[in-house]
């Protein structure tokens, strides 16, 4: 397997084809999220020169977010970025979200809030451990206050979509919904399709709130394919919330179901045997809860020919690989 690369430079003032329905604006980028989207390094596309997908004359090109940092990587910064910017505009000190023990948006808005000066705040489901698994540990050190909630309380908290939605909020501060899926977090998103110089037909990404996908409906071409693979099992209500998000989307976009291995951070031998070969034919490294389950769907389908000859397909890579280390 070859790979060929194509480097893109990532501006942190690229505009993006998304505006918001809350605001004709984007909010500005504070000071410190400018120098903080500075040390961000270029999100290339890679293209997968398998011989699979050459014999189908079909090309696979991976969009590489996950190079763009060692913890904000992929899709969590572009989906932070403005809602960062809302929240420092408000004068907010303290951001608030919710996620799973290994939570990879957590992950990142501990880090971020550090690198900030904000406090946050972490939901997170189920009982406290009586020992921190290595994602809570970082999120900890990084001035994270972790308070554990019961799945049913959690699940209560998913109906708070509005960053001033939170039940008992204090003053100053913002709350993020589940995955920082909220409308500000489109536009981010968005603006990755502005890094990608080549045609294509086909841009497909994992799915885990649907915020990523909405993102890329919103931004893209109505002749470009948006597909969303959805990581957990019966996750039909996601094409709602996708709808939630952008209630005006073309009908371009579609979730495929169809590959949950077993539900959203559950796996199987047949998926990570497929991760391990793909690491150690391309270098990349793929998590079995987002991008390696997309990555296994993609080449499901191209063996059951579902691809035309002749199409560009661009995948995303989410990045997330921190949360590998509860596979291990």
């Amino acid at each position: 397997m070859m790979l060929y690369e194509l480097n893109i430079c990532l501006c942190p003032h690229t505009k993006c084809h998304y505006q918001p329905t809350m605001s004709s604006h984007l909010p500005p980028l504070h000071p410190a999220l400018l120098a903080l989207a500075a040390r961000l390094q270029p999100s290339i596309l890679t293209q997968i020169n398998d011989p699979l997908w050459v014999h189908n004359r079909v090309e696979l090109w991976l969009k590489r977010d996950d190079l763009l940092h060692p913890i904000i990587s992929g899709n969590k910064w572009r989906k932070l970025k403005y809602s960062l910017a809302h929240a420092m505009a408000l004068g907010a000190d303290t951001l608030v979200s919710m996620g799973g023990a290994y939570s990879n948006h957590l992950h990142a808005l501990a880090y971020t809030g550090q690198q900030l000066g904000l406090k946050t705040i972490g939901y997170i489901r189920g009982e406290a451990p009586q020992t921190l698994n290595p994602s809570l540990s970082d999120m900890q050190r990084w001035g994270m206050d972790l308070r554990f909630v019961s799945r049913s309380d959690y699940r209560m908290l998913r109906r708070h979509k509005s960053h001033d939605d939170l039940p008992d909020r204090q003053a100053g501060h913002y709350w993020l919904p589940e995955g920082g899926a909220q409308p500000l977090a489109l536009a981010g998103v968005g603006e990755l399709l502005d890094e990608i110089t080549v045609p294509y037909d086909v841009l497909c990404t994992p799915c885990g709130t649907g915020a990523t996908l909405a993102g890329l409906i919103a931004a893209a071409p109505p002749s470009v394919s948006v597909w969303g693979f959805a990581a957990l099992k019966n996750a039909g209500f996601l094409s709602a919330e996708v709808e939630s998000l952008l209630p005006n989307a073309a009908n371009n976009w579609h979730i495929n179901l169809d590959y949950p291995f077993g539900g959203f951070a559950k796996t199987t031998p047949e998926l990570m045997a497929f991760m391990a070969d793909f690491n150690a034919l391309t270098g990349i490294a793929l998590d079995p809860v987002y991008t390696g389950k997309m990555m296994y769907a993609l080449y499901d389908l191209l063996k059951q020919q579902r691809f035309a000859a002749g199409q560009r397909i661009i995948a995303l890579h989410t990045g997330g690989l921190q949360g590998n280390r509860g596979f291990i």
